[in-house]
């Protein structure tokens, strides 16, 4: 271990953050928009994901149920992940591939926000949660890296952070969510 390794670590996240705002900053844009659009017309945001792209499902959910950095009311938003007894019952039922597009079924109205996260952007269930939400008429955003995978070609807006680790991918899907959250909050309520 050394001082210098772990400034290299952090200049290295900090250089795929800087290259993701750089080329995704217009998608984004839109993307708070569908938002800010979805929340206005009483509408809800379906998170979803696996490993750590379901804790930060979990995190974002969490996020605009509660507050994010300033008193408002809360916004509706679930991670389809975080109920274990969805997520095993499904799978039991009608196999792992099917949960998230079960639980979009179950959840998802016409003019909803679905957000899918998948570093590889070829997890399975997530591409079927998200065909099941473009079926039912949800605006679907999809958040992954590297080539994009399937999941890039799915959705109406795609952010793929151009990185091949797992985590620095993890890391710039964190910090768009939390940059989105930040415009939700500067739309709908805007401080005095």
């Amino acid at each position: 271990m050394s001082q210098a390794r772990i400034r290299e670590l952090f200049e290295e996240s900090a250089a795929v953050k800087r290259a993701f705002a750089s080329s995704h900053a217009a998608a984004a844009e839109r993307a708070a928009g569908l938002l800010v659009e979805c929340f206005r017309n009483d509408g809800k945001v379906l998170l979803f994901g696996n490993g750590g792209s379901a804790s930060d499902a979990q995190h974002i959910a969490a996020e605009w149920c509660g507050r994010f950095r300033r008193e408002r009311s809360g916004l509706p938003a679930i991670a389809l992940n975080a109920n274990a007894s969805d997520v095993t019952a499904i799978g039991n039922d009608y196999g792992f591939e099917q949960v998230f597009a079960r639980l979009v079924e179950a959840h998802g109205r016409e003019g909803d926000v679905a957000i899918a996260l998948s570093t590889s952007g070829r997890s399975p269930n997530v591409l079927a949660g998200v065909q099941e939400a473009r079926s039912r008429g949800l605006h679907t955003l999809g958040l992954t890296g590297g080539d994009g995978g399937k999941l890039a070609g799915l959705v109406d807006l795609a952010f793929v952070v151009p990185a091949e680790r797992t985590d620095r991918i993890q890391e710039s899907h964190i910090t768009l969510l939390h940059v989105l959250c930040e415009l939700v909050d500067d739309a709908l309520f805007p401080e005095p």
